[in-house]
């Protein structure tokens, strides 16, 4: 059940993304490359922590501070787009 969560989590995320990259190529506007970006990140670290416990051998607490920190640089993106785009 929680690996549906997360596996939803990241078809939206990456969905976004997508819908982001596509918004930038279409009008050039950089924030929204930021954006993209920053839903990659966050994606990647709502599945990654699962993954490197299950499949890695990696601690559970090592897979969290993995996935914190890519977190971490998603939001990070996001808020530079924001930033941007004031």
């Amino acid at each position: 059940m929680a690996y549906g969560a997360k596996l939803v989590v990241l078809a939206l995320s990456l969905s976004i993304a997508y819908l982001a990259y596509h918004g930038y190529r279409r009008n050039g506007n950089e924030p929204m490359l930021y954006v993209s970006g920053g839903f990659v990140f966050i994606g990647t670290g709502a599945i990654c922590e699962g993954m490197l416990y299950a499949l890695g051998g990696v601690s559970i607490s090592a897979a969290g501070v993995v996935q914190a920190g890519l977190v971490s640089i998603g939001l990070t993106l996001v808020l530079v787009s924001l930033r941007k785009g004031t």
